[in-house]
């Protein structure tokens, strides 16, 4: 992988990442408001934990994303980044334009999955 290809797929690794980061400080944030706010009855009761199953899994899938995102940091500083950690050759551009923490490229992302 080229110089320039690299430093375009770690600044939008690096975006990403600070994006996640608000994202899970404004939910962390917006449960401290819930665990705050008075309960008058059945319905505000299920209204709030409505949200926070939302917000939980939305949370969940970002902290997941997150640390893949970490992987990917470190695989670029290690000049690793863009190998696929199956097959060991590299993933395609347009896999990583599409989703720059790719651990696998498309063979082998369906292998994966299929033994998860």
């Amino acid at each position: 992988m080229h110089e320039n290809e690299l430093k375009y797929f770690k600044e939008i690794l690096l975006a990403r990442k600070e994006q996640i980061e608000k994202n899970l400080n404004g939910v962390a944030e917006e449960l401290e408001a819930l665990r705050n706010v008075e309960m008058n009855d059945d319905g505000d009761y299920a209204a709030v934990s409505s949200d926070n199953i939302v917000d939980s899994a939305i949370g969940t899938q970002q902290e997941s994303e997150l640390a893949e995102i970490e992987i990917a940091l470190v695989k670029i500083s290690q000049g690793t980044y863009g190998i696929c950690e199956m097959c060991e050759e590299e993933i395609g551009f347009a896999r990583l334009k599409v989703k720059p923490h790719a651990r696998y490229c498309i063979d082998c992302r369906e292998i994966a999955e299929k033994n998860q």
